[in-house]
C-alpha cells in the first residue's frame, strides 16, 4: 500500500509551486486598483482620513465596547470599510456571475430564485422503527430530503452485540447491523423519489451497499438512487476520530467506491468532503475552509493517481460545511470556498466540465454553539446561522434543534428547527435575489482574506508532503487543538460572550422535557441480529466473506461488488468490517503536543 502514499506525496510536490505562484499573484494584485479611477481613490483617501480622525476623537471621549474586534479566524475588523479596502477588486475575475466561473456568487444561474435549498434534517435514533417514524414525520411536515444519523457502534463498524457497543446502541443515531435494519429504516419511503444523505465514513462502502440492496427490493434501479455518502475519512483522522483501518486502506476503498459510483450511480455523491466536524472540534472558519478544501484536493489526487480523468469523478464530489454565529465570516467562507475550488480545479487539474468546477455543499448549523443553559436561546442562534448559510449560497441545510445540548431532539424541537428554515425561505425575501451581499466592502474584503489565508495553509500542508503526510505528523490536529484552547480561554475570561452562560445568566433554571432513548433498544437490536444470523444461509455468508478477504488483499480489484455480495448474504456490518481489520490492520494517532 506504500505506493498510494508515494503517489499522493509526488502530486503534493507538483502542486507546491502552484501555491507559491498563487500567493505571489494575490499579494501583487492587492496593490492594484482596477475597479476604481485613481482620482476617485485619492479624493476618497482624504475623506476617509478626516472621518478616522473624528472616529478616534469619539473613541477617546467614550471608548469602544471591546479592546479588540476580531473574527473567529483572527482577522482584525475595522470600524468602517470603503472602496479603499477592495480597490483591487476585479468584478469578472473575483466575482463573475452566478453559474459562471469562478462561481463566487453561486453555482447555479438562478440559485434560490429558481429552486429553494433542500431542507434536509439530520435524523436517526433508537431502533430502525424509531427512525422510520421520525423520517415520515419530517416528510409529512415539508422536509425535502433525508439525512441519516447512525449510532456510535455503526459509525465504528461494530454490531450491537459487541461489548464495545454497550450503552451506545441507538443513543446518538440509528442502530444498523444488517441490511434487514436498513429495510426497516426506509420502509414505505420511495428511494426513487427522495434523496438520501448518510453520515457514515469508515464503513461507508458497506452502508452504501445496504442502501443499494434495499432499493433493489423496492424495485428501484441502482442508477436512479440520488444522495450522498459522507465517506470523508481524512476528516475522521483530523477531527472526529472514527476510523477502522489505516489511512491508506481507507483511501483504497474510497477509490473503489469512486470507480463503482462513476459507472453505476451517476446521481450519487460518493463523498461529502466535510469541514463540519473540523469546525466542531474547535477549528476557526479559516482552518475549516483550508483543511476541507485540502482534503478535497487529496481525493482528486486519489482519482487522478488511479488513472481517472478529473472530469469523470469530480462532478460527483460534494461538500459539507458548518455555519456558526459569526455571521459575515461564514458568508465570506462559503463564497471563498466556491472561488478557490473552481480556480484550482481549472488551473491546476485542468478540469473542463463546469460541474467539476462547482462546489456543491450542504450546511449544518453549529452544534458547538448550542448551550445547555437557557436552551430556547438556541432557536435564535440557529436561525442566524441558517440565514448565513442561505446568504452564502448553500444547496441544502440542516438546522439544529434547540434541545440538542441536552439530548436527542424531541418532535417539537425538530419541528421548530424545520419551521426556522421554512420561515427564512418563505417570509424573509432573502432568497429573492442572488448573493445580495456581493459588493459589500466588508464582505468582499473578508472573502479575499479567506482566500489568501487558505492559500497559505495549502502551501504549508504541501510543504509537509500533502494532507496524508500532514495528518500523520499531527499538523492539522495540532492547529485545531490550539484554536480550540484559545476559544475556551476567551469564553472563560468573558472576552467571548455566550448569552446565558457567562453573561445574562439565570441562577436556577427549570429543566426542559427531553427525549430519552428506550433502554430496551439494545436488547431488541441484539435479538434481531441473532435472528438474522439463525435464518440466513451461513455457508453463503462464509463464501462471501472469504471472497471479500481475497479482494481486499489484491490492490487491482474493486472491492465494491464483493461488499455488495456480503451484504446480500446478510453478513453483518461488523463481520464485513472485521475482514478489513484483519487484512489492513488499524492506525494509531500520533501524540499531539
Amino acid at each position: 500500500m506504500g505506493g498510494l502514499s508515494d503517489s499522493l506525496r509526488r502530486l503534493s510536490e507538483q502542486r507546491l509551486p502552484y501555491w507559491n505562484e498563487k500567493i505571489r499573484f494575490v499579494d501583487k494584485r492587492l496593490q492594484a486598483s482596477p475597479s476604481f479611477h485613481d482620482g476617485f481613490l485619492q479624493k476618497l483617501e482624504k475623506s476617509v482620513e478626516d472621518w478616522v480622525k473624528s472616529y478616534d476623537e469619539a473613541v477617546a471621549a467614550a471608548g469602544e465596547r471591546k479592546k479588540v474586534f476580531k473574527t473567529s479566524s483572527g482577522f482584525t475588523v475595522k470600524p468602517l470599510y470603503t472602496p479603499l479596502d477592495v480597490k483591487w477588486l476585479d468584478y469578472t475575475l473575483d466575482l463573475g456571475f452566478p453559474g459562471q466561473h469562478p462561481f463566487t456568487r453561486g453555482i447555479y444561474t438562478t440559485m434560490h430564485r429558481g429552486r429553494l435549498w433542500t431542507m434536509r434534517q439530520f435524523a436517526g435514533f433508537g431502533a430502525p422503527e424509531d427512525t422510520n417514524k421520525r423520517f415520515r414525520f419530517l416528510l409529512e411536515h415539508g422536509e425535502t430530503g433525508l439525512s441519516v444519523a447512525f449510532d456510535m457502534p455503526t459509525l465504528y463498524g461494530y454490531d450491537p452485540d459487541n461489548p464495545r457497543s454497550e450503552g451506545e446502541v441507538g443513543k446518538c443515531g440509528v442502530s444498523v447491523a444488517t441490511v434487514k435494519d436498513m429495510e426497516i429504516v426506509f420502509h414505505g419511503i420511495p428511494l426513487d423519489k427522495v434523496s438520501v444523505s448518510m453520515t457514515i465514513n469508515a464503513p461507508a462502502a458497506v452502508l452504501l451497499a445496504m442502501l443499494i440492496v434495499v432499493a433493489e427490493k423496492q424495485g428501484v434501479p441502482t442508477h436512479m438512487l440520488s444522495g450522498t455518502t459522507q465517506t470523508d475519512i481524512l476528516k475522521e483522522f483530523i477531527a472526529q476520530k472514527e476510523w477502522a483501518f489505516t489511512p491508506e486502506a481507507h483511501l483504497r476503498i474510497i477509490r473503489d467506491m469512486m470507480g463503482f459510483c462513476i459507472k453505476n450511480m451517476p446521481r450519487w455523491h460518493f463523498i461529502s468532503i466535510s469541514g463540519y466536524h473540523i469546525r466542531e472540534a474547535g477549528a476557526t472558519a479559516l482552518q475549516e475552509l483550508a483543511f476541507t478544501l485540502m482534503d478535497g484536493f487529496t481525493y482528486v489526487d486519489l482519482g487522478v493517481s488511479s488513472g481517472m480523468n478529473v472530469d469523470s469523478f469530480a462532478p460527483q464530489f460534494s461538500f459539507f460545511f458548518n455555519s456558526t454565529i459569526n455571521f459575515f465570516e461564514e458568508i465570506a467562507k462559503f463564497r471563498a470556498a466556491r472561488k478557490l475550488w473552481a480556480t484550482v480545479l481549472k488551473e491546476f487539474y485542468g478540469a473542463e466540465n463546469p460541474r467539476s468546477l462547482t462546489l456543491r455543499f450542504h450546511t449544518q448549523t453549529s452544534g458547538a454553539s448550542l448551550t445547555w443553559q437557557q436552551p430556547l436561546n438556541n432557536i435564535v442562534r440557529t436561525a442566524i446561522e441558517a440565514l448565513a448559510a442561505v446568504l452564502g449560497g448553500t444547496q441544502s441545510l440542516h438546522t439544529n434543534s434547540y434541545d440538542e445540548a441536552w439530548a436527542l431532539p424531541t418532535e417539537q424541537a425538530v419541528l421548530v428547527a424545520l419551521r426556522t428554515q421554512q420561515i427564512i425561505a418563505e417570509e424573509t425575501g432573502v432568497a429573492d435575489t442572488i448573493d445580495p451581499l456581493a459588493g459589500s466592502y466588508y464582505v468582499e474584503w473578508l472573502t479575499e482574506q479567506m482566500v489568501e489565508g487558505a492559500l497559505k495553509y495549502f502551501q504549508k500542508i504541501d510543504e509537509l508532503g500533502g494532507m496524508l503526510a500532514a495528518i500523520e505528523a499531527g499538523y492539522p490536529q495540532r492547529e485545531i487543538h490550539e484554536a480550540a484552547y484559545r476559544t475556551q480561554l476567551a469564553i472563560e475570561s468573558g472576552e467571548e460572550v455566550l448569552v446565558g452562560v457567562n453573561k445574562y445568566t439565570i441562577p436556577e433554571e427549570q429543566p426542559i422535557r427531553y427525549l430519552a432513548v428506550d433502554e430496551s433498544v439494545a436488547k431488541k437490536q441484539v435479538e434481531r441480529l441473532q435472528q438474522v444470523k439463525r435464518e440466513r444461509d451461513n455457508e453463503r455468508v462464509r463464501k462471501a466473506l472469504e471472497n471479500l478477504r481475497k479482494a481486499f488483499e489484491r490492490e487491482d480489484v474493486n472491492v465494491m461488488p464483493y461488499i455488495l455480495e456480503a451484504v446480500k448474504s446478510y453478513a453483518s456490518l461488523e463481520e464485513i468490517m472485521n475482514v478489513g481489520r484483519e487484512v489492513f490492520g488499524t492506525w494509531r494517532e500520533p501524540v499531539i503536543i
